[in-house]
């Protein structure tokens, strides 16, 4: 299947089928495609917490508001957190990296103040979720992204140290009832001429 023919048939599933368990093999291959994730000079500020264990996933789904069955049913919940402490960053991370990588942080990110910079750190995670949403496509596997979680909650409930949950994707295999499936209700997006511009 051709890459364009997954994102026409990828979509974020709403029902999962609470036996549809993803194999450990797969998981594992999952686990170092996010690692391989692309960011901005290789900047790498994020932790990626994969959960199965059941009493987990029931915590994390009574702080998860509408995605609470999500939770409970998909296979595997992964939260995505980003480095919580600039300072941190700048110890670990930076000091890891070649020269030229250090000298654009310093030039272009830092002068910017904190708060710039903690965005900075929060896109660079977001780089990954697109790309691990597209390798769950192309593996046959069924994917949600959810914002809409109690952040703090789950800090709390996963023991996060150092690092701040931004948001969680659960991964496993529809049930056959989701109404939400291309089958059903077919997808929907706007016209290539209202978001391609070509110059």
């Amino acid at each position: 299947m051709s890459f364009l023919d997954i994102a026409k048939s990828r979509y974020t599933t709403k029902k999962y089928d609470p036996n549809g368990k993803i194999a450990d093999e797969t998981i594992e291959q999952l686990k170092e495609i996010i690692r391989l994730s692309p960011s901005s000079i290789n900047s790498q500020p994020w932790k990626f917490t994969f959960i199965s264990d059941a009493e987990t996933k029931n915590k994390l789904s009574k702080v998860s508001y509408h995605n609470e069955e999500k939770v409970k049913d998909a296979s595997h919940v992964i939260v995505f957190s980003v480095i919580e402490n600039v300072e941190d960053f700048e110890k670990w991370n930076l000091s890891l990296l070649p020269e030229r990588s250090g000298s654009y942080y310093n030039r272009m990110v830092k002068p910017k103040g904190e708060a710039e910079i903690k965005s900075w750190l929060s896109c660079q995670v977001y780089l990954s979720l697109g790309f691990f949403l597209s390798a769950c496509a192309n593996m046959g596997i069924d994917s949600t992204p959810m914002e809409g979680i109690q952040i703090g909650e789950y800090d709390r409930i996963l023991k996060q140290d150092g690092y701040k949950t931004l948001f969680a994707v659960a991964i496993g295999y529809r049930d056959k009832d989701d109404v939400n499936q291309p089958s059903v209700t077919p997808k929907f997006r706007l016209d290539m001429d209202n978001v391609i511009r070509t110059i």
